[in-house]
């Protein structure tokens, strides 16, 4: 997302993206299709094609990119709306997990403290706070976004 940020108006192919972050390109490509489905990047196909941001970056919440690629994001397995994996306790109708402890835990509290405070700043910054005016040092591709 960042090398996408940085690349303003321009189509970016996978493989310079994989280059220039260091990252495996098989690996890009199960990131990229995460982001493209949430609707966080798209792309354009063709030799003069590749991947672009679906929207601003200052657009662009750190948690929704968070989110995209991990999931919810969690601190302890009772807090968040969704079933642990391999966690003791009830299943809800809705399926949210149910802790056995929930009315007698110490720690609850404290933890929802720190996973709303968590969420409240992934929210709050955006892929431009990331980027900041470093954003030109990158090579540019030719190929402009129409």
């Amino acid at each position: 997302m960042v090398c996408l940020a940085k690349f303003k108006g321009c189509f970016c192919p996978l493989r310079i993206i994989s280059k220039n972050e260091d990252i495996p390109f098989d690996y890009l490509e199960k990131i990229i299709s995460k982001l493209e489905k949430q609707d966080l990047v798209g792309a354009k196909k063709g030799v003069q094609g590749g991947y672009f941001l679906a929207k601003a970056p200052s657009k662009i919440k750190l948690g929704e990119i968070i989110r995209a690629l991990e999931g919810e994001v969690s601190l302890v397995k009772c807090l968040p709306d969704m079933v642990p994996k391999g966690f003791l306790g009830t299943i809800t109708k809705k399926g949210k997990y149910h802790c056995p402890r929930e009315k007698k835990c110490l720690t609850r509290n404290f933890w929802k403290k720190i996973q709303d405070s968590l969420n409240s700043v992934l929210d709050s910054l955006t892929l431009a706070d990331l980027i900041g005016s470093k954003g030109s040092a990158l090579r540019r591709p030719s190929a402009k976004i129409k």
